[in-house]
């Protein structure tokens, strides 16, 4: 497991974590966010934010209230039960996962907030994604988080263009469109003010993985992927690497953190 870090600004940095296995890399972040806490509560100090990148040997993870009936059937990937909210879902190569462990109290976000911000994060790098690729198997489908329901999912929208306009703009309200899947999801813990856990976007990882459970306990959740909508060969132009999704994300993130990105208005359920 390589483990890089590096500094955003004062308040945030990142850690980069490879071919990490599950409970090593949750055993430091919990190990940090109780550094954490000890610091603030007995020091008044106030530590950087950091975001943990990480790439996750296969695994699948269940959230606290997690039920064992949403496993399907059992592989040889570990099935590892964890602190974080939700169900089962799947981790492993090809999938970009985000850890967010954070001081809520100092940056004045409710976990809300903190939701609000990742699934808006997910969004707008998704849909700038979408917009760059030339690829037109990613025409007129965007990326929205759901009211009822945590994570980022990807929809089509099938209404006739205006032909009058000049260009097409997806403004179609959310709930006139068809709800291809899901592409990303989240999960936190919250610990005296402090997150840990985060999101998981699948980019180019073999979807294959979710086939044995039902993902975040929803039967028959169609689980996608950012590869099978934008460019991501060398050959094809304009084309995206996974480092630059996860560079876009990172700098989303990081805007945000920093109050350049405000939150946007949700909808009421």
């Amino acid at each position: 497991m390589e483990n890089t870090t590096q500094p955003l600004n004062e308040m945030l940095v990142t850690k980069y974590l490879s071919t990490a296995d599950y409970n090593p890399t949750h055993d430091a972040m919990l190990q940090r966010t109780l550094e954490r806490i000890a610091l603030k509560k007995e020091q008044d100090l106030r530590t950087p934010d950091e975001l943990w990148i990480v790439d996750h040997n296969d695994v699948y993870t269940l959230g606290q209230a997690g039920k064992e009936e949403h496993i399907l059937q059992h592989t040889d990937t570990p099935i590892i039960k964890t602190d974080r909210g939700g169900q089962v879902t799947w981790h492993g190569h090809g999938q970009l996962v985000i850890y967010w462990l954070f001081d809520l109290h100092s940056l004045g976000w409710s976990v809300r907030n903190l939701v609000s911000h990742a699934e808006q994060a997910i969004e707008d790098v998704i849909n700038e994604c979408l917009q760059e690729s030339d690829a037109s198997k990613s025409e007129n489908i965007s990326a929205h988080a759901r009211r009822d329901a945590p994570g980022v999912y990807l929809y089509a929208d099938t209404s006739t263009p205006d032909s009058n306009a000049d260009t097409q703009t997806n403004d179609t309200p959310v709930d006139d469109k068809i709800m291809l899947g899901k592409i990303a999801s989240l999960g936190f813990k919250i610990k005296h003010g402090f997150s840990y856990h985060g999101i998981a976007l699948n980019v180019n990882c073999d979807l294959a993985a979710f086939n044995a459970i039902n993902p975040c306990g929803y039967a028959g959740m169609q689980m996608l992927r950012l590869s099978d909508f934008v460019n991501m060969t060398e050959n094809a132009a304009p084309s995206l690497s996974y480092s630059q999704i996860t560079q876009k994300l990172i700098d989303n993130i990081a805007k945000r953190h920093a109050g350049i990105i405000e939150l946007r208005a949700i909808a009421p359920k």
